[in-house]
């Protein structure tokens, strides 16, 4: 599948839209359309009621070290500055960017990949040829070495026909492993040596709180959902009276202010998030990291992600953030991916009792294999913490300690995006007049699609509409296919191709046998199977079929 077929289909059918639009767009931001939203809100529901309402029941694998609990969290965007300082994110969260002093471009320096090449340069008027040698360079992209191959004929003047007379050198690879830009050409520019040296960017949005604007009333829009889950630890602890182990999950925006958002929804600026920390035993935290890797990984192949798309990846150990006992990445191989690439959909992090114990104490920082609180030379704690305290006391083992956490942290967007490109399917099926023709189909989950089920008179007379309207009503009634549209417009075979291209599992159709014997045709997106089933049967018969 090409990504501009999807994204073409995505907004032609009113999935997403780029943010601002009508005024040339804002790089970075997505909105969902009336298709998006129902999807998106598929996703995050699946997620809360197959984590948290339902847990007990799809605890799959079986390999959870106990029963647990799940509750719910809503927490707000902006919190007390001090939160980010204890949680190291004013201090650590940043990524390294390289200015383009020609293009006036920003881009992040790991993301900017390049390869030598060795050609011809032809002077200005009356100045002779020379070789030289560049390091010609692009952002990522589906097919980076393409985009080199244009770069370096742009920048050698020579025509697409004549690209053998260039000699490549080496693998494709991140300017970071370079010791100079001296040679380097910039992603956007015609001349070598225009990159500055690369420089810390803090990735959090900055904002102001109150009128004043003093830098006392600086803040920030939170980088992510789990600080909030933290700061309420207690309060949660306090008035649920729930019992470790047990987990606190939240769906909520976050803001990363991304040096060059792309791949779509892939990389934002703003996000959705969906995010458990789960509080265990520290002598039963290896376990649990164990249960939450398998079952999340279960989870995205049960909602249809193909298991050859799919991966559990481990991080090695100079990967690994300096409070994580341990990180796994479940990872998709996104179309816009090189083959054999991966996008990180979710990030399984046994966190031990790092951030507890920074809001208790003050930011910690490694010293060996222990964490202690980073200190200032005159002694002080760097960042303070609440001094509060936020261990646990377990009243039946006459124990306290403070839990450690795992955190299965999904994005939200990644995972639409990620069932998006894995529903996209084109298939040869038979129109209305029996020939084959090409069919775009998105082959969702049940569960995922947005709408359920469309409803169609074949004819409008002969009273087909008025019982199509009524199947279509008690539809509505019903919370699974409450989302279920009604369709009269042009001939039946487009009806169904329309819903194919939307992913509609199910179209019912009121025909002249409607009128005769009560039945309805059922008719099957992926299979393309016609059943005909009673009228006053079809709810009964779609909850069955929807609910497998």
């Amino acid at each position: 599948m090409q990504m501009e077929s999807l994204v073409a289909l995505c907004k032609r059918r009113g999935f997403l839209f780029q943010s601002s639009e009508i005024y040339g767009g804002l790089n970075g931001f997505w909105d969902y359309g009336p298709l998006g939203v129902l999807l998106k809100r598929n996703v995050k529901e699946t997620w809360w009621n197959d984590n948290v309402l339902n847990h007990n029941e799809l605890i799959q694998p079986n390999n959870a070290p106990s029963t647990y609990e799940m509750t719910g969290l809503d927490c707000t965007i902006i919190m007390h500055p001090q939160v980010w300082k204890c949680s190291g994110h004013y201090d650590l969260f940043h990524d390294f960017m390289v200015d383009c002093r020609e293009s006036k471009k920003r881009y992040r320096y790991d993301h900017v990949l390049g390869r030598y090449v060795t050609g011809k340069k032809h002077g200005s008027e009356g100045a002779p040829s020379e070789i030289v040698k560049v390091f010609v360079t692009t952002m990522e992209t589906e097919n980076t070495q393409s985009a080199l191959d244009e770069a370096a004929l742009k920048f050698f003047g020579i025509r697409k026909k004549d690209i053998e007379v260039l000699q490549w050198e080496g693998d494709i690879t991140s300017i970071s492993k370079l010791t100079s830009f001296e040679n380097v050409l910039g992603p956007d520019a015609k001349h070598i040596g225009t990159l500055t040296e690369p420089r810390e960017f803090n990735l959090m949005f900055k904002t102001t709180i109150g009128a004043l604007g003093g830098e006392d009333d600086y803040s920030f829009l939170r980088p992510e959902t789990a600080q909030g889950i933290f700061v309420n630890f207690k309060n949660v602890c306090d008035s649920t009276r729930v019992r470790v182990p047990f987990g606190i999950a939240q769906v909520g925006k976050s803001f990363r202010n991304e040096i060059t958002p792309r791949n779509f929804t892939f990389r934002s600026r703003e996000f959705e998030q969906m995010e458990i920390e789960f509080f265990c035993h520290p002598a039963q935290s290896a376990q649990w990291y164990q249960y939450w890797r398998d079952k999340r990984f279960a989870w995205y192949t049960q909602m249809g992600l193909s298991g050859e798309k799919l991966r559990l990846r481990e991080h090695d150990a100079d990967e690994l953030s300096h409070y994580s006992c341990g990180t796994a990445d479940i990872e998709y191989a996104f179309p816009f991916l090189a083959e054999g690439e991966y996008g990180e959909l979710e990030g399984i992090a046994h966190r031990g009792d790092f951030d507890l114990r920074s809001h208790m104490e003050g930011k910690l920082v490694k010293d060996g294999n222990a964490l202690i609180v980073e200190k200032l030379p005159n002694g002080q704690p760097k960042h303070r913490g609440s001094g509060k305290d936020l261990s646990y006391y377990d009243d039946l083992a006459k124990e306290r300690f403070i839990p450690h956490v795992i955190e299965p942290s999904a994005g939200a967007d990644r995972a639409t995006l990620a069932f998006l490109c894995e529903a996209y399917n084109v298939d040869n099926a038979p129109d209305e007049n029996g020939k084959p023709q090409e069919r775009v189909f998105l082959k969702f989950h049940p569960r995922l699609a947005p709408v359920k089920a469309a409803v169609f008179p074949l004819v409008k007379k002969d009273s087909m509409p008025e019982i199509a309207q009524e199947i279509y009503g008690e539809l509505k009634r019903e919370p699974l296919t409450a989302s279920a549209v009604y369709d009269d417009k042009g001939a039946v075979g487009r009806r169904y191709r329309r819903q194919d291209e939307i992913g509609t599992p199910y179209c019912i159709t009121v025909d002249g046998q409607t009128l005769q014997d009560g039945t309805v045709t059922l008719r099957d997106r992926d299979t393309l199977e016609q059943v005909r089933i009673k009228k006053d049967n079809l709810i009964a018969e779609l909850d069955g079929r929807l609910k497998q």
